[in-house]
């Protein structure tokens, strides 16, 4: 068979990705659009490995009781799998379902990624979300094309789709977006944050230097406005165009996550003579979330490659006499702290905590074996990615680690996309 052919597939299972697995004749099809248990007309769209092949759902010929009329109804399985936009993939599913498979699909990767048999499961943001998990995002990106167009990408391409509304969008962006248009190709960001006034932040294209390849963002005055977010009764100062959690309760949620998972493993309060880290530390979120565990005097070090989130970082963590904020990278950071930290700081290092919240690729081998060296007593991992977080936890568990709590946080319903806290307490090296 080839591309464009079409299949009647019985899907059986959910994979990484936001896609689903069925079967031809032995062969996996990966299907995006449907549910397990469903029985769905698909056209193939790349048959190029022997392994698997990929599909695009165009019909449901027998459907699950977990499938609503999708939030987005542009993205709807009716619309044609071109026309269809991207970021919603699970919009489709019924809430509590989506959060089902969002657990199977992290038990199973930590399974067979870290050796790890948990019952993790994965929960709601919080009690304020909505019960059909839409009007979340504080955060969303556009694509203005060549033509005037702006809207999302549609799924799994770089083609423009114009789009009426944005139901995962707070309602005062999706109402910003109905009015606004950019006539430069390029990006559009609207962000509201704690002050509810939505900010429009063009990224316009601009050519490479030569040798560079293609078009990128010109930077632009409007995306280091400096904007507060409140968490709690914390205020924390971040550029709006710069890192802060999507979710609108996303950082209460990591908060009390951190906090819960530092219980689990005998931490209700930390030792403020210890040296904690806060690795990948944006604007100092995590950081204060250690820090305020341990009273003003809790000495701990955010590091942070971006410079501009690093000063926020220092501003936002200045309650703390012995916070520090540090530009780097993380790799570099603890190679350089494992060359010359004295013993006395080694040992802060191996009383305290480290938190860590690594890009979606995650840590990776270099980090840890650098805190496999240098031993922090207890380490809370944020992951957005659950094969990262799994492959890192395997190589954390061979090195003398344990896990001692696991929590899915689902800070992005209606999508495939999820987050975990690991929290590993320190058992010493396996002989």
């Amino acid at each position: 068979m080839q591309s464009g052919d079409l299949l009647d597939l019985d899907v059986t299972d959910v994979a990484h990705g936001g896609v689903f697995v069925a079967r031809h004749e032995g062969r996996v099809v990966f299907v995006p659009d449907a549910i397990p248990g469903e029985r769905v007309r698909a056209r193939l769209t790349d048959t190029a490995k022997s392994s698997f092949w990929r599909a695009e759902a165009l019909e449901v010929l027998e459907a699950s009781p977990h499938r609503r009329p999708h939030v987005w109804s542009p993205a709807d399985i009716g619309t044609d799998p071109e026309s269809r936009p991207g970021g919603a993939d699970f919009g489709h599913i019924e809430l509590t379902h989506q959060r089902e498979l969002k657990q199977r699909v992290l038990r199973d990767a930590l399974q067979r990624f870290g050796g790890v048999d948990s019952d993790v499961v994965v929960a709601s943001a919080g009690a304020d979300e909505t019960a059909d998990g839409t009007g979340w995002r504080t955060r969303v990106s556009l694509h203005v094309d060549d033509e005037g167009r702006i809207g999302p990408f549609a799924a799994r391409s770089h083609r423009v789709v114009e789009v009426d509304d944005l139901p995962l969008a707070t309602p005062a962006i999706a109402e910003a977006v109905t009015g606004g248009r950019s006539a430069a190709p390029g990006r559009l960001d609207l962000v509201q944050p704690a002050d509810g006034r939505v900010r429009a932040l063009p990224r316009p294209e601009t050519p490479r230097r030569r040798g560079r390849g293609g078009p990128r963002p010109a930077k632009d005055p409007a995306l280091r406005e400096v904007v507060t977010e409140r968490v709690g009764d914390r205020d924390f100062r971040v550029d709006a165009g710069g890192f802060w959690q999507v979710h609108r309760l996303a950082p209460v949620a990591l908060r009390d996550a951190v906090h819960g998972g530092l219980r689990a493993a005998g931490r209700d309060t930390v030792d403020p003579d210890a040296w904690h880290l806060d690795l990948y530390g944006g604007v100092g979120l995590l950081a204060a979330s250690v820090a305020e565990l341990g009273g003003p005097a809790t000495r701990i070090t955010s590091v942070e490659s971006d410079p501009r989130a690093t000063d926020h970082a220092g501003e936002n963590l200045a309650e703390w006499v012995g916070a520090r904020a540090e530009t780097g990278r993380v790799d570099r950071w603890l190679l350089r702290t494992e060359q010359t930290a004295s013993n006395a700081e080694r040992a802060r290092l191996r009383a305290g905590v480290t938190v860590l919240d690594p890009p979606r690729s995650g840590a990776g081998r270099e980090v840890v074996d650098s805190l496999l060296r240098l031993r922090p007593g207890t380490l809370v991992y944020v992951a957005c990615d659950p094969v990262a977080l799994a492959r890192d936890l395997g190589m954390l568990r061979a090195g003398g680690y344990t896990p001692v709590s696991l929590e899915g946080l689902d800070l992005f319903p209606n999508s495939h996309h999820m987050e975990a806290v690991a929290v590993l307490t320190d058992e010493g090296p396996l002989s």
